[in-house]
């Protein structure tokens, strides 16, 4: 009797009878995928068993899909998606317009490295203000770790005034689907950790608590955060490629030292 040389508890395939190169049937966590799940599930139903392990519930999906319309495009300002913009504008290929979405929209500021550092605040914290606010005032290091101290507390906009509307509407509208702790409590007591931190809440603050609730761990969320914000990314480098950097929706660089004002 053979014995698969690949081991992964995520994903099983079934060989065709005349190639075992080819693929009859493949199982995602016990579901067959081919078999079953195409043509009825949905994407974030897949999404959500890849990660987790088991299928959503009704109430889950419902979440997931609201989180995912939520995050497909922060817009153009934001840094991950301008640097994808910067790389279609320039003539990159897709995957370099990616890589560079990923690699800007991977930090702490407004980026995945926050929304792990606020799962992480969550985890310790729970619903329990007290601990929000020594946490806040002594976000803790993490041992050997390769990113620096963090700058602000995790979640919060170190740049913002109040609270953006598209935060406030997208924290009330998943708190209303959420079955968890974390989004109806940070709803309904919001001020309170906004106060401790002298900062509004940001999107990744948002993200983190349905993370949370999703039941998806920090490292997961750390990971969902990067894919989910993709799409707008790449329909944002598609855009600036069509266009030419003479339509880039952005102002250029004044340069006080630009040597072709000096030719001039």
């Amino acid at each position: 009797m053979s014995v698969s040389p690949i081991h992964t508890r995520i994903w099983l395939e079934e060989p065709e009878a005349d190639n075992p190169f080819a693929t009859r049937a493949a199982h995602c966590h016990g579901y067959d995928v081919y078999g079953e799940m195409l043509g009825r599930a949905r994407w974030s139903d897949m999404v959500y068993l890849l990660f987790r392990g088991e299928a959503p519930s009704a109430q889950q999906a419902q979440l997931f899909e609201a989180l995912a319309v939520a995050l497909a495009n922060p817009g153009p300002r934001d840094p991950a998606v301008h640097a994808a913009m910067c790389g279609g504008v320039g003539g990159s290929t897709a995957a370099a317009s990616l890589i560079a979405a990923l690699a800007v929209g991977a930090g702490q500021s407004g980026g995945a490295r926050e929304v792990f550092l606020a799962m992480r605040d969550w985890a310790d914290c729970g619903t329990d203000l007290n601990a929000w606010q020594r946490r806040i005032a002594e976000p803790p290091v993490l041992p050997d770790d390769v990113w620096p101290v963090q700058e602000h507390p995790a979640g919060f906009d170190p740049n913002g005034l109040r609270t953006p509307t598209v935060v406030v509407r997208a924290l009330t509208v998943l708190a209303s689907l959420s079955t968890g702790r974390c989004l109806p409590w940070l709803s309904t007591h919001l001020a309170a950790p906004e106060a401790a931190a002298g900062l509004p809440l940001a999107m990744t603050g948002v993200a983190a608590a349905a993370l949370v609730d999703l039941g998806f761990g920090p490292e997961e969320g750390e990971m969902l955060h990067l894919l989910l914000r993709l799409p707008g990314s790449a329909v944002h480098a598609l855009e600036q490629w069509r266009y030419g950097f003479k339509r880039f929706p952005f102002y250029p660089v004044d340069l006080q030292d630009d040597p072709a004002k000096e030719a001039a």
